[in-house]
């Protein structure tokens, strides 16, 4: 591959982010997730899969991905992979809200596609090799890229449903991070549904309609991606990882483990080394 930077872009250098996918490296999967900034994944070599509001989409080298605030979508990497990812925060967009903090951009093939894909090549080769005034040149594709987003990608015509789902989200948002910030506790949807004030019965209908993924689910996928990440980047016995991250024991978390990613977490870890 032609590409071996690991870049970050930081908010206060620039109005946005920009990075290499952390499923570079293949043998990657990103459960059902969801948050407030668009993301844009630009393959640049090797292919992804995504899964989008239920809708599957492989994407090659050359092709790029538009995610909308809220819109709940997975990544299945499984091989080696060059994705840029750019991920804009929702209110750049401000000016141009469809409905009160909303705007919706097409997911459908465009005039400017390739053009658009040679822009964000543009971005991420010029931050790499940071010449003299690389931020202005870089900032200065960046607006190039808000202008054909809202002039020829934005959807005008939402309909209601697209609206109280995105609200709907918004509200799970909160929810969501809070298990994120304990899921190595006991999270029973009982406790949960107590401290936000919702039932139980209403607190599962949520995720299951709006969130597209049972509850129990959610918290095991957040469990597992934080356990693959200690896995991989640490020689950490594997039941002490299990037990790090909310699993009762070693069996469990193979189970589970073995269940999303088709291996044990041992032979996961000698094929990343």
């Amino acid at each position: 591959m032609g590409y071996s930077h690991e870049i970050i872009l930081p908010n206060e250098d620039l109005s946005f982010k920009m990075f290499l996918f952390e499923g570079k490296n293949g043998n990657y999967v990103r459960g059902k997730h969801w948050h407030r900034s668009i993301e844009i994944f630009a393959i640049f070599e090797g292919s992804l899969r995504f899964f989008l509001n239920e809708e599957e989409y492989k994407m090659n080298a050359g092709e790029f991905l538009l995610v909308n605030s809220n819109e709940v979508h997975s990544i299945f990497s499984p091989k080696p992979n060059v994705t840029v990812v750019i991920q804009i925060p929702l209110v750049v967009f401000k000016k141009y809200y469809t409905n009160e903090q909303f705007i919706s951009f097409s997911h459908e093939p465009r005039v400017r596609n390739q053009e658009l894909m040679k822009l964000m090549h543009k971005m991420y080769d010029t931050y790499v090799k940071k010449e003299c005034g690389y931020e202005f040149r870089v900032q200065s594709y960046f607006y190039e890229l808000l202008y054909t987003l809202v002039t020829e990608y934005r959807d005008t015509d939402i309909s209601p449903e697209a609206v109280k789902s995105y609200q709907k989200l918004s509200r799970l948002t909160e929810i969501t991070d809070y298990i994120k910030k304990n899921y190595q506790k006991e999270l029973s949807l009982e406790s949960l549904a107590e401290i936000f004030g919702y039932s139980p019965t209403y607190l599962s209908k949520m995720f299951q309609k709006y969130a597209k993924i049972n509850y129990r689910d959610y918290v095991q996928n957040v469990r597992l991606e934080r356990a693959s990440k200690e896995l991989m980047e640490t020689d950490h016995m594997i039941s002490d990882i299990a037990l790090n991250h909310g699993f009762a024991n070693s069996k469990a978390f193979a189970n589970a483990f073995r269940k999303k990613y088709g291996r044990l977490p041992s032979d996961f870890r000698k094929e990343k080394n």
